[in-house]
C-alpha cells in the first residue's frame, strides 16, 4: 500500500511508522506534537521540545532529513488525503477550507454549505451532532428538519457532509426520493430498514443507496467513450480511447463511502456510475459540475433516473487513465480479469444520459443552482 501523499517523500518509514505520525494528537493548545527522529525511522517526543534529526549529507534508509521531520510534525487529521490525486476532483477546494488542526465537527462543516442547500422537504440544511439525536429515523429526519446527523471524528460522515456540499441539489433530490419511496412501499416515511422495523426495499431505493454510497459521475463530451464503458469493453474504453480522457471525459465521485475508501485505495475498487453526455465547451471548472448537479436533481425528482441498480454502470476506478500509480496501465494491467471482468453473455448496457441545460424548475422551486 503506498504511503499517504503528504508523507510520500519520507524515506525509510514503514506503514506502521507513518500511521503513528498521522495519528499523533495535537497538544492542549491545538499545535501538533513535536517529534524526534531515530535511526530506525520511529518518532517520539523530546523532553526539550526541539527536533534534532540525525544529519547526513546523503540520507540513508530509515533516517529523515530536517525538512521531512517538519512535514511529519505538521501532520494533521487530513494527512492521509493527497489532494493531488484525481479522486479528489471537485472536493479539493472544500477540503482546503477546513482547518487542519483538528477533525472537522458539525460547526466547521456547516461553514462549507452553499446558501441554497436544503433537504428534500425544503428545510434549510444543517449538520448536527449525531449523539443529540438518538433513535431518530435518518432519511425522515433529514427530509423534515434539514438536520443531517454527523458522528464526531467519523470519516464516513465527514465525506457524507462533503458530498452534500459538493452536490446539494442531487443529494436533496435523493433524500426526497427515499422519503417518497418509503411511502409508496406502504411504510410510514422514516420506518423500515433504517429504523429497524420491516425490511421492505424496492429497486429504486437500492439504486439510490448504491449511488449515494459508491456512486461516480462519468461526464463526457465523447459519447463513444460512454457507450464503450456501458458495454464493459475495458481495454477499448481505457486504452484505445485513452486520448479522449485528456479533455473530453471527467470522472467525479458522489458516493461518500467510495471517498472514504480512497484513504487506503486498492486496485479492485469499483464505482456504480452514471454515464452522462454533456455537450459543453469545456468540462473543467465549477460550471459543468453545477450544471450536472441541477440536471440530475431534476431528472431524479421526475422519476427519470436510477430506477433500478441496472441503470448504474460498474466502473473499475483503477482503469481510469491516471487514477492508478501502483503499476503501468498497459495491456497486461487491463488483462487482469479479477478487476476488469468480462461482460456477461446477455448484457443489457446501462443507459447513457444526455444532459442539456439545467431545467427551469428543479425538484424544489427556488433551489436550482445551475449557470
Amino acid at each position: 500500500m503506498p504511503i499517504p501523499g503528504r508523507l510520500r517523500g519520507l524515506r525509510g518509514t514503514g506503514r506502521q511508522d507513518t500511521d503513528q505520525a498521522c495519528d499523533q494528537r495535537a497538544d492542549h493548545q491545538g499545535a501538533p506534537p513535536r517529534l524526534k527522529c531515530h535511526s530506525n525511522g520511529r518518532f517520539g517526543r523530546r523532553s526539550n521540545g526541539r527536533i534534532r534529526p540525525r544529519r547526513r549529507t546523503s540520507p540513508r534508509r530509515g533516517i529523515l532529513s530536517p525538512g521531512q521531520c517538519r512535514r511529519v510534525r505538521m501532520a494533521s487529521w487530513n494527512c492521509k488525503i493527497d489532494l493531488r490525486q484525481p479522486c479528489w476532483d471537485g472536493f479539493r477546494e472544500l477540503i482546503g477550507r477546513l482547518d487542519g488542526a483538528g477533525f472537522p465537527d458539525a460547526a466547521h462543516l456547516n461553514g462549507l454549505l452553499p446558501p441554497q442547500a436544503v433537504s428534500g422537504g425544503g428545510a434549510p440544511l444543517r449538520f448536527v451532532a449525531a449523539g443529540a439525536l438518538p433513535g431518530v429515523a435518518y432519511e425522515r429526519h433529514i427530509y423534515e428538519t434539514g438536520q443531517v446527523p454527523t458522528r464526531e471524528c467519523n470519516w464516513h460522515d465527514l465525506f457524507n457532509a462533503l458530498a452534500w456540499c459538493r452536490w446539494p441539489l442531487l443529494k436533496a433530490a435523493m433524500n426526497a426520493a427515499h422519503y417518497r419511496q418509503l411511502g409508496e412501499q406502504g411504510q410510514e416515511p422514516g420506518r423500515g430498514r433504517e429504523s429497524g422495523r420491516g425490511t421492505g426495499r424496492g429497486p429504486g431505493r437500492d439504486a439510490l443507496t448504491l449511488l449515494d454510497e459508491s456512486g461516480a459521475l462519468v461526464i463526457a463530451r465523447n459519447r463513444n467513450v460512454l457507450q464503450t464503458l456501458a458495454r464493459r469493453e475495458w481495454q477499448p474504453a481505457f486504452q484505445l480511447l485513452r486520448c479522449a480522457w485528456q479533455g473530453d471525459v471527467r470522472v467525479v465521485l458522489c458516493g461518500h463511502a467510495l471517498l472514504e475508501k480512497f484513504l487506503a485505495p486498492y486496485k479492485s475498487m469499483t464505482a456504480h456510475a452514471l454515464l452522462l453526455h454533456l455537450d459543453a465547451p469545456s468540462l473543467r471548472g465549477e460550471a459543468p459540475l453545477r450544471q450536472v448537479d441541477a440536471a440530475l436533481a431534476g431528472r431524479l425528482s421526475a422519476g427519470e433516473l436510477a430506477a433500478a441498480p441496472a441503470e448504474l454502470s460498474p466502473l473499475p476506478l483503477a482503469g481510469v487513465p491516471g487514477w492508478w500509480s501502483g503499476a503501468p496501465q498497459d495491456a497486461a494491467f487491463y488483462a487482469d480479469v479479477a478487476v476488469f471482468r468480462p461482460p456477461p453473455a446477455e448484457l443489457r448496457p446501462a443507459p447513457v444520459h444526455a444532459l442539456g441545460r439545467p431545467p427551469a424548475r428543479c425538484y424544489n422551486e427556488g433551489t436550482c443552482g445551475g449557470d
